[in-house]
């Protein structure tokens, strides 16, 4: 696409020719795909059936208001609504015996309903395939997860368990009817002894990123309502989609899991993808922003995570393997890599022996709970965490941040920093070594600082902030202000990692044309958050978000600031200028009737939430092709064109965009 400019009464006006048709005339293939058609007599019956089961749901939701024991079962039951609901309105039957499973799902939601009405949960005690749910707390939606449950498991059973996460294979035709029939009749790969293993749906099928991401720790988290977990002994595991998941979730936190076992997969964007021959070429913001979910690039981390990979020999994906033994390997790590000899995307039967041999030992030895030393890197604060070190501030984000912690002999801690501003070093209760005694040295890039007392209970935290080229040591909370901190330092896509409410405009428009673009983005971004991420997002009036929602929400504001009350309250607070003049933006003014402000920032009216204006998630919907290019495409800051739907926005619909820095200034363009 070629943009021609000319300046006219101060404002940058855009004239879209040449193949801008070409970029934007087709719009790519849904995701999930459409499914065959179902019959009409199926559809009546499964209709009917659905009705009724969600009848019998918010009956029991009733009856059970008062036995809250009993009621948090009750996503257990949803599972199944769902399945079949969501099957038929958003049309994903993809083979007949698809019908046969939609109508035995009805039946076992219908028989759960009545064993919670009896007071009754038997599949706490069941063992073998289990399938539950959970309320997820980003928009409140039900998402099921499998689990296979060991023999040796009685109810109320307080011996702790082993438990393997298993993140599953790229299959964009995984309906939530697919999924839970799929985790009631196969038992996975690997079903270690006396070992809980957790099959995560993921939100559908993203590679475990974004919401997916925190699908994992909900689940875990529900896990852990019903089992004794041993927390020491949690692994993270998959294969093809589920290795890259595993090398992900391995990489960014290697601190929490005591061993982990990727197959195949890939481990960034550029390379797997081979960005750099196709067009057209990324733009240096969404380089940037490979840096948050590249495997590589968070290779050091692994020091503490012990990894046994697995490819096949001529499987193209042990690409992911052969690029991190790379990167280990320059962080001075070699990688346990175990190949299946002449074989191509799957496990060799003998090489897969020898995995789970080694993956076992590896479980029974568990988690060091406190190692001496600690290597981290990290390229944002949204990762910012490992065992004892805690990053809590950078000098600049998308640039490479280290810390390398190490507990001396004697009472000394030795730090060493790079691209760091912040930090905090704790110690859970009766961790902390006998040798740092009561008050601790820490030496931080050659600096040495008396830090506070180690607690009687043996637990110990210190905080530090530079200033300059020197290091300090400060009181909790003393990082207060307008800085970018873990869960608030952007970009855009990070809103959506918690909760969120999309919040509709209710009043006349600064012009027709914005009016009628921000409502098309708004119904757009609903609608994809439901295909792409299997939820449901949460759509209030301006007029409707309360205090409570203000203060418990990321707010997603749609519209401008004369439509959109809220907006208009908070325009002041934020870094655009926007009227019915136009927009503005470090400086530069754009056209009203041709360019809107899209941007993540602290919310003024609640500053340790987001607000954003006028987008959804960012990932491209051509993200379909492959999950490696589920990376947001675009930074903190946009200023777009609104005539250039946002499926084909980057590049060809931006005319400015970049990050704020560290204290959500202006300031923070490309170096």
């Amino acid at each position: 696409m070629h943009i021609h400019r000319f300046i006219l009464a101060g404002f940058v006006v855009g004239s879209l020719v040449g193949s801008a048709a070409r970029v934007v005339a087709e719009e790519p293939p849904r995701q999930p795909p459409r499914g065959i058609e179902v019959p009409a007599q199926v559809k009546a019956d499964l209709e009917k059936g659905t009705a009724e089961l969600g009848r019998e749901i918010e009956e029991l939701r009733r009856t059970l208001a008062k036995k809250p024991t009993l009621l948090e079962s009750l996503p257990d039951v949803q599972i199944y609504y769902n399945a079949v609901h969501y099957a038929l309105v958003d049309d994903i039957f993809y083979k007949t015996n698809d019908f046969a499973n939609a109508y035995k799902l009805l039946r076992e939601g219908s028989e759960r309903v009545k064993a919670l009405r009896s007071g009754q949960v038997p599949w706490n005690a069941a063992t073998g395939l289990v399938v539950r749910g959970y309320v997820s707390k980003i928009d409140g939606s039900v998402q099921p997860y499998g689990l296979v449950v060991p023999k040796s498991y009685k109810a109320g059973d307080t011996h702790l368990r082993r438990l393997d996460f298993w993140y599953h294979g790229r299959n964009d035709k995984l309906s939530e009817l697919s999924f839970v029939t799929e985790r009631e009749n196969s038992f996975g790969e690997f079903t270690p002894e006396d070992t809980i293993v957790l099959h995560p749906y993921g939100r559908y099928c993203n590679a475990n990123k974004l919401a997916g991401e925190v699908d994992s720790f909900e689940a875990l988290e529900d896990v852990r309502k019903h089992y004794a977990i041993d927390e020491n002994r949690i692994l993270v595991r998959g294969f093809s989609m589920g290795g890259a998941a595993t090398w992900h979730m391995a990489t960014h936190y290697a601190g929490l899991w005591a061993a982990a076992a990727p197959g195949a997969g890939f481990v960034d964007t550029a390379i797997f993808q081979n960005i750099f021959t196709k067009e057209p070429k990324p733009t240096w913001y969404e380089q940037e922003m490979w840096h948050l979910y590249n495997a590589m690039d968070y290779a050091a981390n692994l020091n503490n995570c012990p990894v046994v990979a697995y490819s096949g020999e001529i499987d193209k994906q042990k690409q992911a393997a052969d690029l991190m033994s790379q990167a280990m390997a320059a962080e001075g790590m070699k990688l346990e890599h175990i190949i299946g000899p002449n074989t191509a995307h799957k496990y060799e039967p003998k090489a897969k022996e020898e995995v789970a041999k080694r993956v076992d030992a590896l479980a029974a030895k568990g988690r060091n709970l406190l190692p001496k030393t600690v290597r981290f890197t990290t390229w944002t604060l949204r990762y910012n965490q490992q065992d004892w070190v805690v990053v809590d501030g950078l000098e600049r984000h998308w640039n490479r941040a280290r810390v390398n912690a190490d507990i001396l002999e004697g009472n000394q801690i030795k730090v060493e920093t790079t691209n760091v501003s912040a930090f905090t070093l704790t110690m859970p209760i009766g961790l902390c070594p006998d040798t740092l005694s009561l008050h601790p040295k820490v030496i931080i890039d050659e600096q040495e600082l008396k830090a506070p007392l180690v607690a009687p209970n043996r637990s110990w935290t210190a905080h530090f902030r530079k200033k300059g080229d020197k290091w300090t040591v400060i009181k909790p909370g003393r990082l207060n202000g307008e800085v970018k901190r873990h869960g608030l330092q952007g970009p855009i896509d990070d809103a959506f990692m918690d909760s969120f409410i999309m919040v509709r405009p209710t009043e006349k428009p600064l012009n027709e044309k914005v009016g009628a673009w921000a409502g098309r983005e708004m119904d757009y971004a609903v609608e994809q958050w439901h295909l792409q991420f299997r939820g449901k997002a949460r759509v209030k009036d301006d007029s409707a978000i309360s205090d409570e929602d203000i203060a418990s929400n990321n707010l997603i504001l749609w519209g401008d600031p004369q439509s959109n009350r809220l907006l208009g309250k908070m325009l002041k607070h934020l870094p655009v200028r926007w009227n019915a003049e136009g927009v503005s933006i470090e400086g530069k003014r754009y056209a009203a009737d041709g360019y809107a402000p899209i941007l993540i920032f602290p919310n003024p009216l609640n500053p340790k939430h987001y607000v954003v204006l006028n987008s959804g998630f960012t990932f491209p919907k051509v993200a379909h092709i492959s999950n490696a290019l589920q990376v947001p495409e675009l930074p903190d800051y946009a200023v777009v064109s609104l005539d250039v739907p946002a499926y084909a926005r980057v590049p060809a619909g931006v005319e400015e965009a970049g990050f704020f820095d560290e204290h959500w200034s202006l300031k923070s363009k490309k170096q």
